[in-house]
């Protein structure tokens, strides 16, 4: 969009589907897209070394080798440029965060939700991208509503997806607050990397803790009642 920020959902002018990509721009000639991708790649370089606010349109023209005159024939702000630079990263992962889990068995989806509510599954500087974002909340509010919209809410609605669905598969109790248990597993990814730990094996240790607490009273009650001695099928003689 030209003179106007651009809203959260709009598609990018940048590494757009090859039919998009290839109009022709300024002028009546086509849009080279390799040297969009170019561009949009040092921009989210430079987000990640310099910050939004430090960032200047003259380093990331100088990073992709083009002058700031290519660059602004293209994307008229940085603010513009910068959320194309995201939404190129977002494409790139959307598959991560529509995944059907409902083949696995119930723990195991879990395990794989949690680990898919990773900020850095995807990207492993997502974690500092988010924190200039949140420091940018009140100069910039539009770039932390992108975040939440795109890069949150997916990961934290995969999540609240597959719990609800081990309550309709009767895996888990129906009276546990979804949206809250979501919300707690996308924090304990920060808390390692803010005390300066290497966040390992966090999906696992996290279920093992959360599984007890939400496990449905009758999954539990069954498994007990097939393994004590002298029920049906524990030692191959049922009470008669």
């Amino acid at each position: 969009m030209a003179g106007a920020r651009r809203r959260a959902g709009d598609r990018p002018r940048a590494a757009n589907s090859a039919g998009e990509a290839d109009r022709p721009g300024l002028g009546g000639r086509p849009r080279d897209t390799a040297l969009d991708e170019a561009i949009v790649r040092a921009t989210r370089e430079r987000l990640v070394r310099d910050g939004y606010s430090d960032m200047t349109i003259g380093d990331i023209a100088a990073d992709a080798k083009v002058t700031r005159r290519t660059l602004y024939l293209r994307w008229s702000t940085k603010f513009d440029l910068v959320v194309d630079a995201l939404d190129y990263g977002f494409r790139k992962q959307g598959e991560v965060h529509t995944v059907d889990l409902s083949g696995l068995e119930p723990r195991e989806a879990l395990v794989e939700a949690v680990r898919r509510v990773d900020p850095a599954y995807h990207s492993p500087d997502a974690m500092v991208l988010m924190g200039d974002f949140a420091g940018e909340a009140n100069r910039t509010p539009e770039l932390l509503e992108i975040l939440r919209k795109h890069a949150v809410q997916p990961r934290v609605g995969l999540l609240e997806k597959v719990l609800t669905q081990l309550q309709q598969r009767r895996a888990v109790s129906d009276g546990i607050d979804v949206r809250t248990i979501a919300t707690m597993c996308f924090g304990t990814y920060f808390a390692p990397f803010y005390r300066g730990e290497v966040a390992k094996d966090i999906p696992d240790d996290v279920v093992a803790v959360l599984w007890p607490a939400i496990v449905a009273r009758t999954t539990t009650m069954r498994r007990r009642s097939t393994t004590r001695p002298g029920a049906a099928g524990s030692d191959g003689h049922g009470a008669k």
